[in-house]
């Protein structure tokens, strides 16, 4: 199953991944250092493997379920290779199906260069450029929905999560990737934003501020939401995102701004600050006790096919 941006069609086999174009000028992006070597980043960089970084227990004294943590939200990671990563673990994960030996979900976190991304049946319609000349790269991918963009500055979350261990149900998993947003929304930076009927994502006032993607593939769900911090919005003017030509886009930054008169702000700080939210109302609105690991590899999802 494949699923939105808004609901989307139901997944066929296909050659994944697929670079459907790179900019014809441009090099490949490049993440921010060398992997795997790279040390990871962010707020609970010294945390060691073992300790939760959000813990307790679930309503009637439950233990909550293991999220492993993969923290590279202050990194920019090329788009193939986190794909070909998430695939990786989906991979494992569902070996493991029926066994009662998948004991933990996993949460990537990090950041993209330049990229336009569509759907397993997206149209090309909504593309402003022609595809053999695209100014970034062009991926068609495993999700739902139609073409969205995805670049520095904008905060994506990749849960790769058995639905078995949590509700068999994707409009409940929708809508609760909803929810981790809009709390986090409300209660660091005091925006209010909201879900409309018929649509998949979020929003302040009448422009979208995250997109959700996902696919799902014997109850494991992967993909996720992609949240604009700091973001260039000037990509999205290329495209339709989502297909939804009625509505624009916004970042946390340009709604702060504007409430505060154009005020400078400190765009790390910002996507500390979003990130350190999302996570807390992720392991909430999931009930999981979420563990730093910092044995990240990407060498060997490179060698995933």
């Amino acid at each position: 199953m494949a699923l939105p941006c808004s609901y989307g069609s139901h997944c066929a086999a296909l050659p994944f991944p697929a670079v459907v174009s790179r900019a014809a000028s441009s090099p490949p992006p490049r993440s921010r250092g060398r992997w795997p070597s790279l040390p990871p980043a962010g707020c609970f960089h010294a945390a060691p493997r073992d300790a939760a970084l959000v813990s307790g227990s679930a309503a009637g004294g439950v233990s909550r379920r293991r999220c492993e943590l993969f923290d590279l939200h202050q990194h920019i990671v090329p788009f193939a290779e986190s794909w070909a990563w998430q695939q990786s673990i989906v991979t494992r994960r569902k070996g493991l199906v029926g066994t009662d030996e998948d004991h933990s979900d996993t949460l990537i976190a990090l950041q993209h260069p330049p990229v336009y991304t569509l759907g397993i049946d997206s149209t090309e319609d909504y593309l402003h450029f022609d595809v053999k000349d695209a100014p970034f790269e062009v991926h068609r991918i495993d999700r739902g929905g139609e073409v969205t963009y995805h670049g520095p500055g904008q905060l994506v979350m990749y849960p790769i999560i058995n639905l078995r261990y949590h509700q068999m149900d994707l409009h409940w998993y929708f809508r609760s990737l909803e929810e981790v947003i809009i709390r986090a929304l409300q209660s660091a930076f005091s925006i209010k934003a909201s879900r409309v009927e018929g649509l998949t994502g979020v929003w302040v006032g009448d422009k979208k501020v995250a997109a959700i993607g996902i696919h799902v593939s014997r109850w494991i769900a992967y993909h996720g939401l992609a949240l604009n911090v700091t973001t260039d919005l000037t990509p999205f003017q290329l495209i339709v995102p989502c297909g939804i030509k009625d509505r624009g886009v916004g970042s946390i930054k340009e709604i702060l701004q504007i409430a505060s008169d154009g005020k400078e702000i400190d765009e790390t700080a910002l996507i500390d600050k979003a990130y350190r939210t999302l996570l807390k109302e992720f392991a909430e609105v999931f009930q999981l006790s979420l563990y730093h690991n910092p044995n990240w590899d990407l060498q060997e999802s490179k060698n995933f096919s």
